[in-house]
């Protein structure tokens, strides 16, 4: 699990860079503003937001007590809130793919078809893993097998709702663009540092998690340079 958890983290660092950081910049250099300013502030902008759902909407993550919930206090189960603390993970994950197909769509040097492909395989494959970080601790709070993998399952149903909704934005307002990628690219890395990380590592078993992020990034990387 933490060799997992490891390897969605490299995956989303990667793709926070090749695949949303690094085009902004480069639509960036056509503004009359220097072309950092879009990704400074959208990079700002995402991480502020993540945080700000982070303290309201109540979770707990993997392997802490009850107590250790975070967000506002609630009555609700361990269990719904193991499942919350994923869904938060989801967000930025589908405004990315949401973001990269817009761009795309948009006709822009910097953004291709193959680029917003190649995220979305990305984050398709490091899906496997965060559904196995929903469900296997489901099943060990008691949960059946089936509930277990259906609830897996349904904390995913974010992503699609967050890629229609970065998609839409950014085909409605296309100068936002660059400020979007950014703010997609601020929003997983928040959830990396701040979430899937520190996750991965609390087991003891850092090697494993930190060969898992280096596979995962490596990965990542070769699908966006390859296919965009």
């Amino acid at each position: 699990m933490d060799s997992m958890l490891g390897f969605a983290g490299g995956v989303m660092i990667a793709a926070s860079f090749w695949s949303l950081l690094a085009p902004a910049i480069e639509m960036s250099k056509e503004l009359s503003i220097p072309s950092w300013v879009p990704a400074a502030v959208g990079f700002f902008l995402g991480g502020l937001v993540l945080r700000l759902i982070d303290m309201v909407l109540p979770h707990l993550h993997r392997g802490l007590s009850i107590k250790e919930a975070e967000g506002i206090k609630t009555s609700w189960q361990r269990t719904t809130l193991l499942i919350l603390a994923i869904t938060i993970h989801n967000i930025p994950e589908g405004l990315a793919v949401g973001v990269a197909f817009g761009a795309a769509s948009a006709g822009l040097p910097a953004a291709t078809l193959t680029a917003a492909i190649a995220v979305t395989l990305g984050i398709g494959i490091q899906n496997f893993p965060e559904g196995l970080a929903v469900s296997m601790p489901l099943r060990r709070e008691g949960m059946s097998r089936f509930r277990a993998f259906w609830y897996g399952q349904l904390s995913g149903l974010v992503e699609p709702i967050a890629a229609v909704a970065g998609a839409f934005a950014v085909l409605i307002a296309e100068s936002i663009l660059p400020y979007a990628l950014a703010f997609a690219a601020g929003a997983m890395i928040f959830v990396v540092v701040e979430e899937v990380i520190p996750e991965s590592q609390r087991q003891g078993n850092t090697d494993i998690a930190t060969g898992g992020a280096m596979i995962g990034f490596i990965i990542m990387m070769i699908l966006d340079v390859a296919l965009g």
